[in-house]
């Protein structure tokens, strides 16, 4: 088995159909998401102090054919060194990564991963700004189960790496039945009343409609859309929100477009007496549907519009005959309220175990302790607040 780190665009490109199949249908492992986010986050990092390059590590059998790639980066900070991250990370929020395997192969492609970064530590006299030398790898929202990773951090640490993993925010997934009332029925009897009483007053009245992009150009429409109910909704809470940042923008311009032309792409939005007042930008993947970035009208939050386009894209996921729903990263209390479930997620720090790691990592762990700590004592205070007190968004959640 053979270990080839790729650290060209051009020779990326050239894996992109190998890639695809080895990312089995989860959009955000394909080459449209992770090759664009490349694009838009790669050539520069912005920040003073790093520089990034491809660190992806491609792995063949003995006949030459793509059996895994780990689809990774490198930023090299003056104080951090050489950091190892998944592409898509950051503010995209990219979730399910992980190494990318032929099904059967885990255990062999995470043992000669392991094996080669090792090595790449070891070769003499590599100096600490050669891009081959990795100081630490930080991969965020690992689900816990991920048979890949847990291998690969296992053979590191079986040769003297140090690993911490954290637990984390979970991601939901809403299991559909075949026909809506069989999923009302999974619900309270007061949220299911709610929704039939949505359904008579606005749905079947024709007061609310929910529209697909079918054209190139009602793509362009309903991306204009999104952004801008997005960044008002934000506005209105006195937050940034994320398209704020230009790349982030055309980032998902441009994964909108090459999904789209797959038919992967279901960007919709929800009109209420033809005046549009929420918009969903939502991937698919094999009979799943991934719920990845919403917008609302703040002008009319008296009509729940998050709670709206809920139950038109869900009604509408059900009725096309896909069998799951995903509502990825973060444990806001609506997913569990439609009966959504979470799946547990780690972030993992590895470091080599060479010279000072030990010290950095003790140092590190301390750290992340005293955040935890912090963290539970604010959420702890805010349980004591009066009912009433806290202000919360009752819309769906936007990553």
């Amino acid at each position: 088995m053979h270990v080839e780190r790729i650290s060209h665009w051009e020779q990326l490109e050239s894996l992109a159909p190998a890639w695809n199949q080895l990312a089995q249908g989860n959009p955000f492992r394909s080459w449209q998401w992770l090759g664009s986010w490349w694009r838009h986050y790669g050539a520069a990092s912005g920040e003073p102090t790093a520089r990034q390059e491809l660190f992806v590590l491609a792995i063949q059998d003995a006949n030459g054919a793509l059996i895994a790639l780990a689809p990774w980066h490198l930023q090299r900070h003056v104080a951090r060194g050489n950091v190892v991250e998944f592409l898509g990370s950051g503010e995209v929020c990219s979730d399910y990564l992980t190494v990318l395997c032929r099904p059967g192969t885990e255990a062999e492609a995470s043992t000669a991963l392991a094996d080669w970064l090792v090595q790449s530590r070891k070769t003499a006299n590599v100096p600490r700004t050669d891009g081959a030398r990795w100081d630490r790898l930080e991969f965020r929202g690992i689900p816990v189960d991920d048979v890949a990773m847990n291998r690969l951090v296992e053979r590191l640490a079986q040769r003297g790496a140090l690993v911490d993993r954290r637990s984390m925010e979970h991601c939901w997934r809403l299991e559909l039945p075949a026909c809506w009332e069989d999923y009302l029925r999974t619900l309270s009897k007061s949220h299911r009343k709610q929704l039939r009483r949505f359904q008579r007053r606005l749905f079947d009245t024709g007061r609310a409609v929910l529209h697909t992009a079918n054209t190139a150009a009602e793509v362009e429409y309903g991306l204009e859309l999104l952004i801008d109910l997005h960044q008002r909704r934000r506005r209105s809470l006195g937050q940034r929100g994320c398209f704020e940042n230009p790349r982030f923008t055309a980032f998902l311009r441009d994964a909108a477009r090459q999904f789209f032309e797959l038919g992967q792409l279901w960007l919709c939005w929800l009109e209420l007496d033809s005046r549009p007042i929420a918009c969903e930008y939502q991937l698919l993947g094999e009979r799943t549907v991934y719920a990845y970035q919403s917008g609302i009208e703040p002008a009319v939050l008296g009509e729940e519009p998050g709670r709206l386009a809920t139950l038109a894209v869900l009604q509408a996921a059900v009725k096309s005959g896909h069998r799951t729903y995903d509502l990825l990263r973060g444990d806001e209390a609506y997913k569990a309220h439609l009966r959504a479930r979470p799946r547990a997620c780690v972030d993992i720090r590895v470091l080599p175990g060479e010279g000072a790691d030990w010290v950095r990592h003790r140092v590190w762990v301390a750290r992340e302790n005293v955040k935890y700590w912090a963290k539970g004592a604010w959420q702890w205070a805010g349980a004591l607040r009066p009912r009433g007190s806290a202000t919360s968004d009752v819309s769906r959640s936007q990553k």
